[in-house]
């Protein structure tokens, strides 16, 4: 579980994050939403540290992160996986060395146990046999795949997912989003996940932190926000086409 507590940041005279507490639950797919310049990165970035908040905490499983020193931390951060908004694979490397990469670095498994975990990524991102391709031979769904099996291949107790379904169209969004429940239910992790896509809100969203002008507005799962009255997350979720006509349709049939 990730605890954050009375967080706030600004930079400058310009105040971005406003006294937010949450909780993040472990083995549960935790979303943070909202529109774009509402504080989602910046909230996202103090809690992994690469942003120091002005004042409040971030504790991970009670370990109070704020107060750490940088070789405390280091040991918090080996224990996180990322998920990049663009995959952000190394062209230079085939797939099998990208996620060899953070065994690589981190670990002290031996050549053939690193080789081992990376066969073992590959397969449960259903990629297997595909090592020694480079990222340009693979379309966007793969890279996503790669990169999240590069993400928990130290076994991290901590994922976080920017924007995972960007630049994917729906039917391989929903298989991204698949994974991602899936990974986080087997392993037990503590999943944070930025993102704009309602699909995703739908689909994967066991619990759900809006943001909205710097604050936590609401917070709730996927089966309350279809049903919240909260007028800014109504003109967030009920946005496109698509989903007014959803709204429609359920008050038609009551």
């Amino acid at each position: 579980m990730i605890e954050i507590k009375n967080l706030n940041k600004s930079f400058g005279d310009r105040q971005i994050l406003f006294d937010i507490n949450a909780q993040f639950e472990s083995g549960k797919v935790n979303l943070i939403i909202g529109q774009s310049g509402q504080g989602k990165s910046v909230l996202t970035k103090c809690i992994v540290g690469l942003n120091e908040p002005d004042t409040g905490e971030v504790l991970f499983d009670g370990r109070n992160f704020t107060q750490m020193e940088r070789v405390e931390r280091k040991d918090i951060r080996q224990e996180i996986g990322m998920l990049f908004q663009g995959s952000a694979l190394f062209d230079f490397m085939n797939v099998e060395d990208n996620i060899r990469f953070p065994l690589t670095m981190f670990s002290k498994m031996s050549k053939k146990e690193i080789q081992k975990r990376v066969d073992f990524c590959l397969d449960r991102v259903n990629l297997n046999n595909r090592n020694k391709l480079m990222p340009s031979e693979l379309s966007g769904g793969m890279k996503k795949r790669v990169a999240i099996a590069r993400a928990i291949a130290t076994t991290p107790k901590y994922l976080f997912c920017d924007e995972p379904n960007s630049g994917l169209d729906p039917q391989t969004s929903i298989v991204i989003d698949n994974l991602i429940r899936e990974i986080t239910y087997e392993l037990n992790i503590t999943t944070i996940v930025i993102t704009h896509d309602m699909n995703s809100v739908i689909e994967i969203g066991d619990t759900i932190l809006f943001i909205h002008q710097g604050k936590n507005w609401w917070t709730g799962g996927k089966a309350e926000i279809l049903k919240t009255t909260n007028p800014e997350i109504l003109d967030f979720v009920y946005a496109s086409s698509f989903m007014k006509e959803i709204k429609e349709n359920m008050q038609s049939s009551k």
